[in-house]
């Protein structure tokens, strides 16, 4: 196959990638990161003290780690920025909606479970 007929574009300055890339030590960071962000998530549930914002504690830890894992392992933080804006000026629109349904529906300041009134 004749290097016209490829499908692999040629490398632009001859030893430098095309495209930046990660390498194995920022995965393993990232990875580092989500199990700290995970570890926070469980003991944020198991503190009765932050029972009263755990519901919007969790959405905060659960938005950073979709944003590490969006960023490096979907490799939006490499490619155009165009991908970056189609993918979150959704996510923007759909966690806002998620919030005001929360507020709304009064699930904001509580654990989410009713307690019906004595007798």
């Amino acid at each position: 196959m004749s290097r016209a007929h490829s499908s692999v574009a040629p490398e632009a300055g001859g030893d430098a990638p095309a495209h930046p890339q990660a390498g194995p030590r920022t995965y393993l960071v990232i990875a580092a990161f989500l199990l700290v962000l995970t570890v926070m998530e469980v003991a944020v549930f198991y503190l009765p003290a932050l029972a009263r914002v755990l519901v919007p504690m969790l959405i905060v830890l659960a938005l950073a780690k979709f944003a590490l894992v969006a960023m490096f392992y979907m490799h939006l933080r490499f490619d155009h920025v165009w991908f970056s804006y189609l993918f979150v000026v959704p996510l923007v629109v759909a966690v806002g909606l998620v919030l005001a349904l929360l507020w709304l529906f009064g699930v904001f300041g509580t654990t989410g479970v009713r307690i019906p009134p004595p007798g």
